[in-house]
């Protein structure tokens, strides 16, 4: 099943001014079925055992390694301070303890969040059906962008970094969410999951992401 995955998997396109800026900017993803259910033991367990691992000391520790600190260097390159626009495996560890454990939310968002946890490198999942089949990608946004495709329209100023396809801008680079609607629903029977690396991310941690995410979704 995983090199069914991995030849299903795609490449995103980046803007190739963007190429030219950030090297090591990519975005890769894969579309898989998946429903917003409520987590199987299996994937409670899982992250049962990953709060278990994770104390302090380790969300202390997580920005001198190398992936958190690739993303934080990035994030500081499009003029994000990481100390307060965390990063996703930092902003997962700080949750992790105001709760005192990762908290279960249904099977998508936590088999998200395992592989964050697991990997470093952060996954996001779209309704399938609002992706344009030419695929995702990482452009700027232009004048009369808008997020999503809901009403009323949240129009975007120029030059925000943002996730799109020919249609729609799904998403803006590193924020929590995605669109309004464009996250997976009740209706929602295939997602598109796709992942951002940077540089200093090797290819094969932006690969597993993806991997570790579609493997928990299967689980159940």
């Amino acid at each position: 099943m995983r090199e069914e995955v991995e030849l299903a998997a795609a490449a995103g396109f980046i803007a190739p001014e963007l190429a030219a800026e950030f090297p090591g900017l990519r975005l890769d993803w894969v579309t898989v079925g998946a429903r917003v259910r409520h987590s199987p033991r299996e994937i409670k367990a899982r992250l049962r055992d990953l709060s278990s691992r994770w104390r302090g000391t380790n969300v202390v520790a997580m920005r001198t390694q190398p992936i958190p600190h690739a993303y934080r260097t990035f994030f500081r390159h499009i003029g994000l301070d990481p100390d307060v626009n965390r990063i996703p495996s930092e902003r997962a560890g700080l949750n992790r303890l105001l709760h005192g454990h990762f908290q279960s939310r249904n099977l998508i968002d936590d088999a998200r969040l395992i592989a964050l946890v697991e990997t470093g490198v952060p996954v996001w999942a779209l309704d399938a059906d609002l992706v344009d089949p030419a695929g995702l990608g990482i452009r700027q946004t232009i004048e009369g962008d808008r997020l999503g495709s809901s009403e009323p329209a949240h129009h975007l100023p120029p030059g925000r970094l943002a996730v799109t396809d020919p249609h729609f801008v799904h998403a803006l680079l590193f924020e929590p969410g995605v669109a309004p609607g464009h996250q997976a629903g009740p209706r929602t029977e295939r997602i598109a999951l796709f992942t951002v690396g940077v540089d200093g991310v090797p290819a094969i941690h932006i690969e597993e992401a993806l991997w570790v995410c579609v493997e928990a979704l299967n689980s159940g």
